[in-house]
Parts: structure tokens; sequence; C-alpha cells
């Protein structure tokens, strides 16, 4: 991933750069948008910004861009229940659309990383049996 804001558009009143944070964070809140992802999988720098308060609107994507295509990397967590390929399919085609039409960017492709499954149940469970050993 390059630092440098990107070139985008020369106008007549000068340029348009769109800086890849910018694509990151589209491609993350066009993620979670999508009906089965529980959340982003980031690596250890996205938890310990969460910790301290800061919401990482990026977490778990990676892009890359050029002067006029990029290609992007999310990292997900899926609810369980929910059929893997059709919530990555659907990341995709929602990642894909809200970076064209907002960028005018071409996607030329969007890699799904699914890092693991939520379970809603389990948490539930763990405070029903817990209460019960308690007693």
């Amino acid at each position: 991933m390059s630092l440098l804001p990107t070139e985008f558009e020369r106008t007549e009143i000068g340029e348009i750069q769109i800086a890849p944070e910018v694509i990151e964070v589209i491609a993350g809140l066009a993620t979670v948008e999508v009906k089965g992802v529980a959340g982003m999988s980031g690596g250890f720098a996205g938890g310990i910004a969460e910790l301290l308060g800061r919401k990482n609107l990026s977490k778990g994507v990676k892009v890359e861009v050029g002067q006029r295509e990029a290609a992007i990397d999310v990292s997900v967590i899926v609810e369980y229940g929910n059929r893997l390929p059709e919530v990555a399919t659907e990341i995709q085609r929602n990642v894909k659309r809200s970076i064209e039409t907002m960028t005018g960017l071409t996607v030329i492709e969007v890699n799904v990383h699914i890092h693991d499954v939520h379970f809603k149940s389990t948490e539930k469970m763990d405070e029903v049996e817990f209460s019960q050993r308690v007693k």
C-alpha cells in the first residue's frame, strides 16, 4: 500500500487526489453493511486502537491503488448460520459498487478473506452455564 496520495485526475483548476486511506474506509464501511458480516478481522494494531476508544474504519482492509484502478482485500468475521460463499459474493459486489460510485476508480478485484465465524449463542450459553455453576 502506498502512503502517497494517488493522482486521479487533472482538471483546468487543479488536481484531484484520493488517498488510499479513503478507499480503505469506503471498503470497510461497504463490507460491514452486508448482512451476515459480524465484523472486520484486523491485526494487533487494530485491536489496540479499539481498546483505546478509537474506531478504525479501515480495520481488516488493504488496498492497492493505481491511477485509475484499485484492488481491495478485506478480512472478515462472518456470523454463524450464513452461507459463506453468499456473504463473500455480496461483500465483493457492495465494495466494488461503493468504491466505483464514490471515486470513479475501476475496481479490478475484491478478495474476501474469512478469518472466523462468530457464534452468538455461545456467548449466551456461557453466561447461562456460568450462572448455574455459581448457584
